[in-house]
């Protein structure tokens, strides 16, 4: 007989039972996230006999507690080589959760096979919840403390859900089959799935989905917000040596086509509208010119656009699931305070952050703005963050501050006296270190065309200008380009002294005028000079002549 204490032992002895591994895929990137680990019974005559045909027994006959040791252990040993990011789910059986020993026996298999609990998800049904409240309780608390996560199998298939749901440390909320299968024919279905996924996101559940078959319930799926698909779509349960072939075989990823809304729609009213919302959303996002992510508590990647994956030198699928750190490891000490400031509720902007140097490109500056996203009941639930990069900017305002700096050089150096005025009100903007020595003032800047024309300037003749003849007013006022001509000048300090003007327009690029330019010589110390270099000149004759 095939349930006789003799044949079962004897398979767990030679090893017939076997986990069989289904692929577990994030919906949204197409990337592979783990595997469900189902049991299977190689036997020599009858071949592969599936778990609904044993596990009743092995429930009922009491070796359920041998057979979960024995997938577990063949399961940890097969997932060794697997990527670290990998998870396996094992469902829990009922009976097992009235068994105070199951944590420290999955401990010890973990031990034994040095498979880190951290990537182990067990998933126990609504049913085993309810059998025994009191002991799932204190076993599921323990499987917690030793790293391992809990998901809540068939979700909806029970009564008493809301229930079942707060009375454990639960992460992972999956949803039957018998919802996902009909979703795409039957409404009330597809609102059932609606309603499930949005209670995982509003308590921050990762959200599962069984018996994913087609590319229709997937792509709805992903309209819906679920997190993770499983079913034949993705592949069908294999054994441990097709498990290499299995990691290197491209899933399908599937996008959301226009048409889309319009099923999302016949969900209801009240769950189209927020579809449609997130829809126009992901198109700002992918069409932003600045980098943009949200964040959940955990600094994990939850949404980003291109331009910020470009940034970070990664592809989108390579940052979901991953936090800030992972990502970039070398600005996260920058900028991680402001991201706690953002998860206590303030709105950070501007902040500028600075990338090192690389082999393959130089030093970059980003301007970093934090947005903590609220739920409806105005607890932070995320951050938003925008960063545009703003290399090229401060380097244009470096170059611009050196060539000011280096005009500002030419201009001081100029042995003639220079001032530039705005127009139209003639403000003063600019004097070199020469007008301010002719005028007898210290600085012009800031002053205006009635202060200055105070000083007073007199013709040869003897006639003084009048404040719209002077040279600059002019030059501002109607655009002349005024010939030199000698003027006494009263300087503001008492002094006279002739001095030589002349003024000329500034236009911009549509032709107006915007400023003008004043050119000023002190007369008597050009003649002093003419006389020294004259001097000079004639000294040097002489010696000549005297040589020859």
């Amino acid at each position: 007989m095939l349930t006789a204490p003799t044949e079962v032992y004897r398979a767990l002895g030679q090893g017939e039972f076997v986990p069989y591994f289904q692929p577990l895929v994030v919906l949204q990137t197409g990337q592979l996230a783990g595997f469900e680990v189902l049991a299977r019974w190689k036997h020599p005559e009858l071949g592969i006999i599936p778990p609904e045909k044993f596990i009743p027994l092995a429930e009922k006959d009491g070796w359920i507690g041998d057979l979960t040791q024995e997938i577990l252990r063949q399961s940890f040993s097969s997932a060794s080589f697997l990527p670290d990011s990998l998870e396996l789910a094992v469902n829990i059986s009922p009976v097992q959760l009235r068994d105070l020993s199951l944590p420290r026996l999955i401990q010890d298999v973990a031990a034994e096979t040095r498979f880190p609990l951290k990537r182990l998800v067990l998933e126990i049904t609504e049913s085993a919840v309810m059998d025994n409240l009191e002991y799932a309780q204190t076993i599921g608390n323990d499987l917690k403390s030793m790293g391992c996560r809990l998901a809540l199998d068939d979700f909806g298939t029970g009564y008493s859900s809301l229930l079942h749901l707060q009375s454990l440390p639960f992460d992972e909320l999956k949803i039957d089959r018998s919802f996902v299968g009909s979703m795409t024919d039957r409404r009330d279905n597809r609102k059932i799935v609606a309603a499930v996924v949005s209670l995982g996101q509003s308590l921050g559940l990762t959200t599962v989905a069984e018996g994913v078959e087609t590319e229709e319930q997937a792509e709805m799926l992903l309209w819906l917000g679920c997190d993770i698909g499983q079913g034949w779509l993705y592949g069908r349960p294999l054994p441990a040596e097709d498990l290499a072939a299995m990691i290197s075989t491209p899933l399908p990823r599937i996008r959301v086509h226009s048409t889309a809304p319009a099923k999302i729609a016949s969900v209801g009213n009240l769950s189209a509208l927020p579809f449609q919302r997130l829809a126009q959303l992901q198109a700002v996002y992918d069409g932003a010119p600045v980098g943009l992510a949200f964040l959940d508590r955990n600094l994990r990647h939850v949404n980003l656009n291109q331009r910020l994956a470009d940034l970070n030198g990664f592809s989108v699928s390579e940052h979901i699931g991953k936090t800030a750190a992972e990502m970039v490891p070398e600005l996260f000490n920058q900028f991680e305070p402001f991201l706690e400031r953002a998860l206590m509720g303030e709105a950070i902007f501007n902040v500028e952050v600075k990338k090192p140097a690389s082999e393959t490109d130089g030093e970059r500056a980003f301007l970093m703005s934090y947005q903590p996203a609220r739920d409806e009941a105005d607890e932070v639930v995320g951050i938003s963050v925008a960063l545009v990069d703003i290399t090229e900017i401060k380097a244009a305002d470096e170059a611009l501050r050196q060539s000011k700096e280096k005009l500002q050089a030419v201009f001081d150096a100029i042995p003639i006296g220079i001032i530039l005025a705005e127009a139209p009100d003639g403000r003063l903007s600019m004097a070199n270190p020469e007008a301010n020595r002719i005028f007898g003032h210290p600085d012009f800047s800031g002053m205006q065309i009635s202060t200055y024309a105070d000083s007073g300037l007199t013709r040869k003749d003897g006639t003084v200008l009048g404040p719209a003849e002077y040279p600059l007013a002019r030059a501002l006022l109607h655009g002349e380009t005024t010939p030199p001509e000698d003027l006494l000048c009263e300087s503001l300090d008492g002094s006279s002294a002739w001095v030589c003007l002349s003024g000329a327009p500034v236009h911009g690029p549509d032709g107006a005028i915007i400023g003008g330019v004043l050119a000023v010589q002190d007369i008597d110390a050009a003649k002093c000079e003419r006389q020294r270099l004259l001097g000079m000149a004639a000294d040097l004759m002489k010696e000549l002549e005297t040589h020859v």
